[in-house]
């Protein structure tokens, strides 16, 4: 059964990205969602890949029903969600209960792709920022492709803390200290000359109905991932427009940028996009990349899942030239980072 191999699939990622109870969640909701329901019968006539490299079902299904106990709309659910415990046979009986009685409400909202925003991911960001900095000495245009909320587009106002080192402003907004392997990065200080994002479903992190999807798409027991999505959100500015990325950036990149060097990165977006998508979107770059000088370069980063299950590839193509660099490598949340860069 598809939906029963994507919820075991999506669990066993929930326990190794250090979520046991999103992972205890998924594998309860197996045998609720055997049971026929309108939700059900939805969920199994789903089209393509369900699981976490795909259209990840079961982690709209989470955030959706982590949603439902935040809005505090299904006190069956709130008695079982973290800090409180409960046996299994409990949790089985409220994830029935809310199943049957908020069907609505769940099956509106994975009708919208997971948009975790995962801020720890910055750390890479920064490390590649300070890199880019370091080599062309020049400030950065920011194009963020799947945004979200753009609380990624804010790198630059975090701080990053590793082997007794500290990068980043003076007062930032949170510090990262993910588990790092590899040099440390370049002690650059970037300046960020303009900053924008795309998304088909842009979240505004200011309203509290944008709020709600972001913290419901972190795992219950992980508090610290939702108290630094907190800080994110209270310095978060920059401006996400609604619409398709290949479009978009055909758009953004026919603006000019003399003395500045445009940097267009995504994490854990690029998988969700439609093959169509994905083939417009390099194209758009490609071409301006042809027209990139020494006095206005062009650099893409990417954080993706690849065929490595060892977290995610980073890659880095630059222009004018097109020479591909390869930087390491990356927990999917942040956590770790085993960076490789070479010397710019």
């Amino acid at each position: 059964m598809k939906l029963r191999r994507a919820l075991t699939a999506q669990a066993q990622a929930c326990s190794d990205l250090g979520s046991p109870f999103t992972a205890r969640l998924l594998r309860t909701l197996i045998p609720v969602l055997e049971r026929d329901s309108t939700l059900s019968r939805q969920l199994k006539d789903w089209r393509g890949d369900i699981g976490p490299r795909g259209a990840s079902l079961p982690l709209r299904l989470a955030g959706a029903l982590h949603a439902l106990v935040r809005l505090k709309a299904a006190p069956g659910l709130i008695a079982v969600y973290p800090p409180n415990e409960a046996s299994d046979a409990a949790l089985e009986r409220a994830l029935g209960d809310a199943i049957r009685d908020q069907a609505s409400f769940i099956a509106e909202w994975i009708e919208s792709p997971p948009q975790t925003n995962e801020v720890r991911r910055s750390a890479a960001l920064i490390a590649v920022g300070n890199w880019l900095t370091a080599q062309y000495q020049m400030p950065l245009i920011l194009s963020e492709l799947g945004a979200s909320a753009g609380l990624n587009l804010m790198w630059d106002r975090f701080g990053l803390a590793i082997g007794g080192a500290r990068f980043g402003p003076e007062s930032p907004a949170l510090t990262l200290t993910p588990d790092w392997s590899g040099p440390c990065p370049l002690d650059a200080r970037p300046v960020i000359a303009g900053r924008r994002g795309v998304d088909l479903s842009p979240i505004d992190p200011r309203d509290a109905a944008g709020q709600l999807k972001l913290l419901s798409y972190l795992w219950p027991d992980q508090p610290d991932r939702i108290a630094r999505t907190q800080s994110a959100i209270s310095v978060a500015s920059a401006e996400v427009d609604r619409g398709d990325a290949a479009q978009w950036l055909e758009t953004r990149l026919s603006q000019a940028h003399p003395g500045k060097l445009h940097l267009i990165f995504h994490t854990v977006a690029w998988q969700y996009f439609p093959a169509k998508v994905k083939q417009q979107a390099e194209a758009a770059i490609t071409a301006a990349g042809r027209r990139a000088s020494d006095q206005a370069p062009l650099a893409w980063f990417a954080m993706e899942a690849d065929e490595n299950p060892h977290g995610a590839g980073l890659s880095l193509q630059l222009w004018p030239g097109g020479q591909k660099t390869a930087l390491g490598r990356a927990d999917f949340h942040g956590r770790w980072i085993e960076w490789r860069a070479p010397p710019p």
